[in-house]
């Protein structure tokens, strides 16, 4: 190993390490400026690439994408509006027909009890004069009957009396009898 760490051998591209392998090309001292350089260069063009263009066409997506959202949130927005002023509306009008359903319902119920009344003084005045026919009826029924009592009793008085003593009962006698008992 006559030879050391940074004497070129054939050529002299490259330096050998121990061992005869040549070292990793970047850490090479022969290349590192002109590596330091490209790199550079490199990362500006990828800069100037990525400001001009990429970063300006994902800004655009992104201003696109959150307009899309904003006139999504707002047209949401608009909707609900719109169906809680419909609710209200609906609300409102079912409550204007529930009032208006028991207004009818009042009014029918009023009308119905009139004719209801109506027709109960009427049947009351039929069925009083009514009764009073019967009553009047039933008084002569009375009249007559108690009139024909007096008659059958006598009738009775004398039929019992001949039956237990076997003798006509005087018609006399038994009228007077069966009056003095009718008046007792």
């Amino acid at each position: 190993m006559a030879e050391s760490h940074g004497e070129t051998k054939g050529t002299g591209a490259h330096t050998e390490a121990e061992g005869g392998k040549p070292p990793f090309p970047p850490f090479e001292k022969s290349t590192f400026a002109s590596q330091l350089v490209s790199l550079v260069i490199a990362f500006v063009a990828l800069y100037l690439i990525v400001s001009r263009i990429a970063l300006p066409r994902v800004g655009g997506v992104i201003d696109a994408r959150q307009n899309a959202i904003d006139g999504d949130l707002a047209e949401a927005q608009r909707l609900r509006d719109e169906s809680d002023a419909a609710l209200k509306a609906y609300e409102s009008e079912l409550a204007a027909a529930r009032s208006r359903a028991q207004a009818i319902g009042a009014e029918t119920r009023d009308k119905l009890n009139a004719v209801a009344d109506a027709e109960r003084k009427t049947l009351e005045e039929r069925l009083s004069a009514k009764l009073a026919d019967a009553e009047k009826t039933i008084a002569a029924t009375r009249l007559s009957a108690m009139g024909n009592v007096r008659g059958i009793a006598a009738d009775a008085a004398a039929a019992i009396v001949r039956q237990l003593t076997g003798i006509k009962a005087d018609g006399k006698t038994v009228n007077a009898a069966v009056d003095a008992s009718l008046k007792g």
